[in-house]
């Protein structure tokens, strides 16, 4: 069995697409991302960057003890190298395949997610944390501009390939719908008769059963209705992080070792 430590997110997603892809058996362990969950010493034991997602594996390949692991592309891999799926091993012959898979996981993870994640607050939550919007038009615009730039990327690769890293669905894929997914929501619906071949990408990654299903687990967890004031609470949580505020949470997760 799987403990899979998530909130639905797109990092949170790829995860539960992942398992579901793989037909793993997992048990949903939500963390509460607005209302620090990810600060109690428990998670910073798996999780010591303070972020969703992880998984405690309980029954590893290989036998041995529960293994822990946090950061949504070391999942992925990890739970490829279990199953032998959706990423080609490590030998000889399938060595480059491999790599060309992996090198789209980490763009994807420096990249795309990152540039999406910042536009989105610039865009859509800092607004509601300043009474300057001029304060934003930079944000706005770098971050935007980026977003642009790695669809463009992601269209240009996919006018030539099926999925990202070639003829076969693979991880990569599974790393970036996620994000894909949201362009039209995040920007304009009109992106994309921009990018023609992402809009046939994300469709086709789209109507598989099990994208489907992983990313509607969990669909309930962040619907709760919240006052203003709670709101804000929540917002303080998610975008005023520093080190002095998780520090306390990290010595209390060492001392509960």
């Amino acid at each position: 069995m799987i403990d899979c430590h998530y909130w639905p997110t797109p990092n949170g997603w790829k995860v539960t697409i992942m398992l579901e892809e793989c037909g793993l058996d997992y048990n949903l362990v939500p963390i509460d991302i607005g209302g620090g969950d990810q600060f109690k010493p428990e998670f910073l034991r798996i999780s010591p960057n303070n972020r969703m997602p992880a998984i405690v594996d309980h029954a590893p390949k290989g036998g041995g003890d529960a293994i822990g692991l946090f950061e949504s592309g070391a999942i992925l891999e990890y739970l490829a190298d279990k199953t032998g799926k959706f990423l080609p091993a490590l030998t000889n012959e399938q060595a480059p395949e491999r790599y060309k898979v992996l090198q789209w996981v980490h763009w994807q993870m420096a990249n795309l997610g990152p540039m999406m994640g910042n536009a989105n607050h610039f865009k859509n939550y800092a607004r509601n944390i300043t009474d300057d919007p001029s304060q934003l038009e930079y944000g706005v615009k770098r971050f935007m501009g980026e977003v642009d730039r790695l669809s463009g990327v992601m269209d240009a690769q996919l006018s030539a390939n099926t999925y990202l890293a070639g003829d076969k669905y693979s991880i990569a894929d599974m790393a970036a719908w996620p994000w894909a997914f949201l362009l039209g929501r995040m920007i304009d619906e009109n992106i994309w008769q921009t990018f023609p071949h992402l809009k046939r990408w994300v469709d086709l990654v789209a109507s598989r059963p099990a994208v489907q299903t992983g990313r509607k687990v969990g669909a309930d967890l962040g619907k709760k209705e919240l006052t203003e004031e709670e709101t804000k609470a929540r917002q303080n949580i998610l975008f005023n992080q520093s080190n002095d505020k998780v520090r306390a949470a990290r010595k209390e997760a060492a001392h509960s070792l």
